[in-house]
This record gives structure tokens, C-alpha cells and sequence, in this order.
């Protein structure tokens, strides 16, 4: 007996998220929106190369090896492996997310916190990336698809109550598992009520735990994410049955996971404006967690202008508002996953190296005992002034005693890379050669990946781009 599939009502919240899913079009996005997101996507597929290198890639590929799946077509970035769409949609999200090294969502209200409720480009890119190039489809499709996937992604984010992340939920995993849902229901050509059905499987595979930050399973909720996308859309297309008002019914997504919800931060909004538009989305110059960044940039700053030497450090005071060290919870670092999540660790390789990029985050760095004893001098905490300036910024405000009785302060709201201080399309490319050299990749491949995103729109196959970050 065959199941009767039910469709969401004109009205209904998930109704509304499924109908801009099935109806966005590429010529609905604005040019300077279409361009941010370009960089993101450059980024994103860079990260992807200098995850392949990481424990957790080899990992992965061990597995996706044991299930004797390495007969499909899709890309397994920075390898010579291709495996059905799923997989490699899970194995390059995990890459992307692999050293936090990925772009982050902003935030619109000031009870949401800055640069925690997402990042956007892990889940999303990958999802639609491995089907597009199973489909041979085009570059225009891709962006329209990754577009749709983050804009949804980042719009629940926004709308569901804070007590969702503050209590333990990772959000790129939760609300990242819609995003690659949407941007796939968008490139498959699904219909509103089948869109809806895949918002409701994507709502029930939606997962992942704060608790494991500074684990591999921070980027593995990342790649999970993606595949759960890949998995609900095509089980959607199936003609599986779900509900089709996951994120506003009762037990659904939003007061489930969250308590409730704002509907006024998703109704209206998709789109409306873009979020590469409004707030924005930051892209990272340091492979650790946001919320380090502005600091990193301060400190970073003082350093050089003062020319600080590591000898002549006696404390360093970091104050914050409260919810940043409710992410930064690794005081005493001993692995380079826990150091990404350290402000101490963070202003310690500075002051030590002055820079702080992939190389920095490694285990033997970490424990170095200079770097051990760097740590120890750095004491964190909530300052509040920092409080007061609301969760929707990042302040970080830094006081450095010297042994000679000087001390030198400033405060940075901001870090590179956000929308206040962006990084242009050259500058990320910079970065992507940074993460393909990291790999060992090619220059020349990495050359022709820069030059292809840059004009993706124009690019008939995918297939084109993903062969040069194979193999």
C-alpha cells in the first residue's frame, strides 16, 4: 500500500524556505553577492586540499575504503579516490572543517553570537559539488545551488534560539544539514512539496555536539552535514515521506532543538537581503576558532608595533564577553585540535613565532616547552567592557605587562577577513596557495582552480574544476 504524501500547508514556515529552494534561479542573485560567494567557494576547496592531509582524512578514506565503495564518480578532493556522491560530499566537508580554518556566518541580532552560528561553506559546498559533478553539470547551477544551501543554512541559524548552541548543539552540523539539503533540492530540481519532504529528513538527521570541539569530530559533524544533505534530497526525490513542517511544528526543529524560535529572522528574509550581503560571512586568516581571530589580529598588531620579544613578556590578560570562552574551552592545550579552541594558545604562538598559520597547529608545536610556557602566561576571561559591547560583535580587548613595567593594550571588535575588514579575491587566493602547498598540490593545478572559480559562472562542467583538485 503506498504512502499518501502530505504537503505543507500555503501558509507554513517550512512551506515558505521549500518554495524559495524550488523557485531561486541564478540571475536572482546579485552580482556582488555571487562574487562573495566565489571566495568562499575558493576557500572552501583549499581547505579541502589541506584537510586531505590531516589524521581525520586518512581516516576517512580508510573507511570509505572498507565499505568497498570506491567505485564511484565524485571527487574525494586532494586524492586519487572517487566514490558515490554521499561519500565524497562526507569526506570533503570533513576536509573543509578539518583544521577550523573555514569561513563563519555573522550574526544579525545581538543575542546571537558573533561568528557562532555557522560556517556555512563545510556542509553546503560539498553536498552540491559532488552531485554537480556526478550530474556533469555546470558552474552556473553549482553557485545557484551553494548560494540557495547557505543562504537557508544561515537563515535558520539566525532564527533559531541561542539556547541551541549556548547548550551544547554544534550549528554548522544542525543547521548545515538543511543548507546541503536545500542547495541539493535546488539543483535537483526538486518541487516545493518535495523540497519540504527534504527538509523534513534532513531534519531528523541533524546532529552533533559541542562537547567534541578540539576532537576529529568537529569536522566530522561537518562532513556528516553534507552527506545527510545529499542522503535527504535523494530520498526526497525518491518519493520517501516526511513531515512537511519540520522547522515550525511542535516537535519540530526549532523548539526541539532550540526552544523556540524567531520566525521574523527567517519569514521574508531569504534572500531578502543575501547574507554574503547582510551581516555576511567571515573568512578566516588563521586556522583556529573564529572568536580568536580579532584578538590574534590585535596581538599580531602590538607585537609589531612595539616590537615585542617573547623575553620580555611577563602576563597577558585577554578579556571577552562571555560566550567566547564557552567555545575557547582549551586553557592548557596539548593537541593542536584543542589549540585551535585556546586563546592562550593563540596569543602565545604569536608572541613566540609571529604568525600563526598551518604549520603553527601541530602537535609538536603545541607541546613545545616554550609554547607550554607561553601558555602559562596568558590568562582569559570575560571583560566588561567586552560584555557590554554585545554578542553580535567579538570583542577582544588585550593588556600585555612587560618586565620593564610597561603595558600595552588595545581592542578589536573585528578580525581580518569579516565584512568589516575583507579579504579580496587575490587574497584568498593567496590562501589557497598557502593550503595546496600545504598538500603538496601542484602549482599549476592550483593556478587553474583560482582562474576557474573566479569566472565559475561561465564554466560548462564541473567536472573541468574537480579534475584539478584530483589525482
Amino acid at each position: 500500500m503506498s504512502e499518501q504524501r502530505v504537503t505543507a500547508e500555503p501558509g507554513s514556515l517550512t512551506g515558505y524556505v521549500a518554495n524559495f529552494v524550488a523557485s531561486a534561479k541564478h540571475s536572482d542573485i546579485p552580482k556582488d553577492v555571487v562574487h562573495l560567494g566565489k571566495k568562499s567557494i575558493l576557500d572552501g576547496l583549499g581547505l579541502a586540499l589541506a584537510g586531505s592531509v590531516a589524521k581525520s582524512g586518512e581516516l576517512v578514506r580508510r573507511h570509505l575504503q572498507g565499505l568497498g565503495c570506491a567505485d564511484g564518480v565524485a571527487s574525494v578532493i586532494g586524492t586519487s579516490l572517487r566514490v558515490p556522491a554521499r561519500f565524497a560530499a562526507f569526506a570533503n566537508g570533513t576536509a573543509i572543517h578539518a583544521d577550523d580554518y573555514d569561513d563563519t556566518q555573522l550574526a544579525v541580532a545581538k543575542d546571537r553570537v558573533y561568528g557562532l552560528l555557522t560556517h556555512p561553506t563545510a556542509p553546503a559546498l560539498p553536498a552540491v559539488l559532488a552531485v554537480a559533478e556526478q550530474g556533469g553539470r555546470s558552474g552556473k547551477d553549482l553557485l545557484t545551488a551553494y548560494h540557495v544551501g547557505v543562504e537557508v543554512e544561515c537563515k535558520i541559524a539566525e532564527a533559531i534560539n541561542p539556547r541551541h548552541y549556548q547548550h551544547g548543539f554544534h550549528s554548522t552540523a544542525t543547521c548545515g544539514t538543511f543548507g546541503a539539503a536545500a542547495g541539493l533540492a535546488n539543483l535537483c530540481g526538486l518541487s516545493r512539496d518535495v523540497a519540504c519532504v527534504a527538509m523534513g529528513i534532513a531534519g531528523s538527521l541533524s546532529a552533533g555536539l559541542r562537547e567534541n570541539f578540539g576532537t576529529m569530530m568537529k569536522p566530522f559533524h561537518a562532513g556528516r552535514a553534507a552527506e545527510s544533505g545529499v542522503i535527504a534530497a535523494e530520498f526526497a526525490g525518491l518519493g520517501f515521506t516526511a513531515t512537511p513542517h519540520i522547522l515550525e511544528a511542535p516537535r519540530g526543529f526549532f523548539r526541539a532543538a532550540g526552544g523556540g524560535y524567531d520566525e521574523g529572522a527567517i519569514r521574508g528574509k531569504l534572500g531578502n537581503p543575501w547574507t554574503f550581503a547582510n551581516p555576511g560571512v567571515s573568512i578566516k586568516p588563521h586556522p583556529s576558532g573564529s572568536l580568536t581571530h580579532p584578538g590574534m589580529i590585535l596581538m599580531l598588531s602590538l607585537i609589531k608595533q612595539h616590537d615585542i620579544r617573547p623575553d620580555q613578556v611577563e602576563r597577558v590578560k585577554v578579556g571577552t564577553n562571555q560566550n567566547m570562552p564557552n567555545a575557547l574551552i582549551h586553557h592548557r592545550p596539548r593537541t593542536a585540535l584543542q589549540a585551535k579552541f585556546s586563546m592562550e594558545f593563540c596569543m602565545a604562538i604569536l608572541l613566540l613565532e609571529r604568525k600563526a598559520g598551518l604549520p603553527e597547529f601541530t602537535d609538536e608545536v603545541v607541546n613545545r616547552p616554550d609554547v607550554q610556557a607561553m601558555i602559562q602566561k596568558v590568562d582569559f576571561g570575560v571583560h566588561p567592557e567586552a560584555e557590554a559591547a554585545g554578542y553580535d560583535k567579538m570583542t577582544t580587548i588585550i593588556e600585555i605587562a612587560l618586565k620593564d613595567g610597561r603595558t600595552l593594550s588595545g581592542r578589536a571588535d573585528f578580525g581580518k577577513g569579516s565584512p568589516a575588514n575583507p579579504m579580496s579575491y587575490d587574497e584568498v587566493a593567496e590562501k589557497f596557495r598557502e593550503c595546496a602547498a600545504f598538500s603538496l598540490w601542484p602549482a599549476d593545478k592550483a593556478k587553474r582552480v583560482i582562474e576557474l572559480v573566479k569566472g565559475l559562472e561561465d564554466l560548462p562542467d564541473v567536472r573541468e574544476l574537480t579534475a584539478l583538485l584530483s589525482r
